[in-house]
């Protein structure tokens, strides 16, 4: 599904993950990312999924949710499996004190934008994701030798 995903966000070539990786992040000793599965009522057949991990706010001082990748197979799409994802992580905020849950939509998938105003979700429009990928991301990790004297951990102290 996370191929069906790129496809869909027009970015095939750019889903590498392979089951290892995905494997390892999901089950491994240390897992970095959750999943929640969504099947269909009938058959049992996976449907849709919600990869997500923790972030924190230190405006609240409290964890959150990130959603990183919520789908819906085309023929699945309508039949509340996307907003029981969400209803999902949502409980889990709830549940362990999470006072932000958030993700990233393209500005063009109108159909999504307007699932997620539906159920209450508001655009952050003063914020502008920014990334560093490939070359840019190797430029930058390059002067972190310059940089030797910034610690990498830092300890609270009253």
């Amino acid at each position: 599904m996370i191929r069906e995903l790129a496809d869909y966000e027009r970015e095939l070539d750019s889903a590498r993950a392979t089951r290892e990786q995905l494997h390892d992040a999901l089950f491994g000793a240390d897992p970095a990312v959750f999943g929640l599965i969504a099947q269909d009522d009938t058959t049992g057949a996976p449907v849709g999924f919600a990869l997500w991990f923790r972030n924190f706010s230190t405006w609240t001082g409290t964890h959150g949710v990130y959603l990183e990748d919520l789908f819906v197979r085309p023929q699945a799409r309508g039949g509340g499996h996307g907003k029981a994802l969400l209803a999902a992580l949502a409980a889990i905020c709830v549940e362990r004190g999470y006072e932000r849950f958030e993700w990233a939509v393209l500005d063009w998938n109108e159909p999504s934008i307007g699932f997620y105003r539906a159920i209450g979700a508001l655009p952050q429009d003063e914020w502008t994701v920014q990334r560093l990928t490939g070359k840019a991301l190797g430029i930058l990790a390059e002067q972190a030798e310059v940089s030797a004297g910034v610690n990498s951990e830092a300890t609270l102290s009253n």
